[in-house]
């Protein structure tokens, strides 16, 4: 059974820094590009970071650039996000999604975790 556990969510304050990590099993994702989006309550899933096979190609949404850094370890078929200058507008479910394309897109992605909760309070 494929399953991508994400943790390391939790509640911070504006300016504090998180990492999540999402652990995949049930296959390897070697090849897979890897990403992360939210969703904040009463919005649309959003794009938040992908990041390719090799880890040799990343892209991320607009309001995180800067802040936000995706990395990946393939031993450990593990992906990360690391979330820096947090602010409330962060606040959101974060899950972590896995597809063979390299893609920005929500519809894009076969593989989904169950998503852990960011909460950034001013």
């Amino acid at each position: 059974q494929v399953q991508l556990v994400e943790s390391g969510g939790g509640l911070v304050q504006a300016g504090d820094s998180l990492r999540l990590s999402c652990a995949a099993s049930g296959r390897t994702f070697s090849s897979d590009s890897m990403g992360w989006f939210r969703q904040a309550p009463g919005k649309e899933r959003e794009f938040v970071a992908v990041i390719n096979w090799s880890g040799g190609r990343t892209y991320y949404t607009e309001s995180v650039k800067g802040r936000f850094t995706i990395s990946r370890d393939t031993a450990k078929n593990t992906v990360y996000l690391q979330m820096n200058s947090l602010k409330p507008e962060d606040t959101a479910v974060y899950y972590c999604a896995a597809d063979r394309e390299y893609s920005t897109a929500t519809s894009a992605f076969d593989y989904w975790g169950q998503g852990t909760q960011v909460t950034v309070s001013s």
